[in-house]
């Protein structure tokens, strides 16, 4: 009974100096899944498969890969808000998570009480695209000719409300021009309109569009992050080309279930933020067309706070509207 009661007290000495509770060690045993609100394939299942295959060594237990596509990302999003709020359950939120605040009229979650930041994965910029039938070489050079042309240059995006069509309307508030938005049902047929010259610009993902670019078939006029992207080093911002301060990325994070302990916030802070870190998956998100980010949980909770007045404000302004 004595070596009982003497190895139950080493038990807690060790758990207490490692800095966490019994319940907690308890807690990083059961399985971790992250919830992707889109169909396999795409950036968002990517990041979370290389996250996954890297966390499960050190969490001990699985960490698996949920894809709950529908609904623009609401089916996924409403499922890890419905979680037990002890960190197991993760959503690969994506920008449209604060834009849906907008563009919904009601929602089965309250996107900010409802879910805990973890970290922000990953940025990707767009790059503002010209048909090289249309005589412009520069952001400047657009916005001369758009002056002279109200109405009359157009711009494809995925639809109507996406990350594509925000970064169009921004550029035309900016510049008092009037880019005429052509949505489409997916950035696929967006891009081919425009590779065959029927739509004339488009504010696109770099990595699909960079082989068109590199073959001349379109022309990069302007990257839409604040930095130059390391993909396309050699082309100029949007904020470098007379628009200061213009900036629309689309953007990839983790967010847990709303009420999560602190302590388990910062434990999966620390290990997913190491695993971005490392040189293997930095590379490997370039390759992607995104860019790591890696940052605290109160620096992902102040830069959603913040997507939400600058999209919210855009989408009343506009009068976009799911419903």
């Amino acid at each position: 009974m004595r070596h009982a009661a003497a190895a139950a007290c080493l038990l807690a000495w060790i758990i207490f100096s490692l800095g966490c509770s019994p319940a907690f060690a308890q807690a990083t045993t059961k399985l971790l899944r992250i919830v992707v609100p889109f169909p396999p394939g795409g950036t968002s299942d990517y990041l979370s498969r290389l996250i996954a295959e890297r966390l499960t060594p050190v969490w001990g237990a699985n960490v698996i890969v949920e894809n709950r596509p529908g609904a623009s990302n609401i089916i996924g999003s409403d499922s890890v808000a419905r979680a037990a709020p002890d960190g197991h359950s993760l959503l690969m939120a994506f920008s449209t998570h604060a834009s849906n605040l907008c563009v919904y009229k009601k929602l089965p979650y309250d996107t900010i009480r409802d879910f805990e930041p973890v970290t922000n994965v990953a940025i990707a910029p767009h790059v503002l695209v010209a048909h090289p039938s249309l005589p412009v070489r520069s952001v400047g050079d657009l916005i001369a000719i758009a002056k002279t042309k109200p109405g009359e240059l157009n711009f494809a995006s995925a639809g109507s409300g996406s990350s594509q069509h925000l970064a169009g309307e921004i550029f035309n508030s900016m510049t008092g021009v009037k880019l005429v938005h052509i949505p489409y049902k997916g950035g696929v047929p967006a891009l081919n309109d425009v590779l065959g010259g029927h739509t004339l610009l488009m504010f696109a993902p770099i990595l699909p569009v960079l082989p068109h670019i590199n073959a001349g078939k379109l022309r990069p006029l302007g990257i839409t992050s604040l930095r130059r992207s390391q993909i396309l080093p050699d082309i100029p911002t949007l904020a470098e080309s007379g628009l200061p301060g213009y900036e629309s990325n689309s953007w990839f994070g983790l967010l847990t279930t709303g009420s999560t302990p602190k302590a388990m916030i910062i434990k999966l802070n620390s290990e997913i933020v190491r695993i971005l870190k490392t040189p293997e998956v930095q590379k490997a998100l370039l390759a992607q067309g995104v860019e790591p980010i890696g940052d605290s949980p109160e620096q992902f909770a102040e830069f959603i706070r913040a997507e939400i007045r600058k999209t919210c404000a855009l989408v009343r302004a506009l009068g976009i509207s799911a419903d």
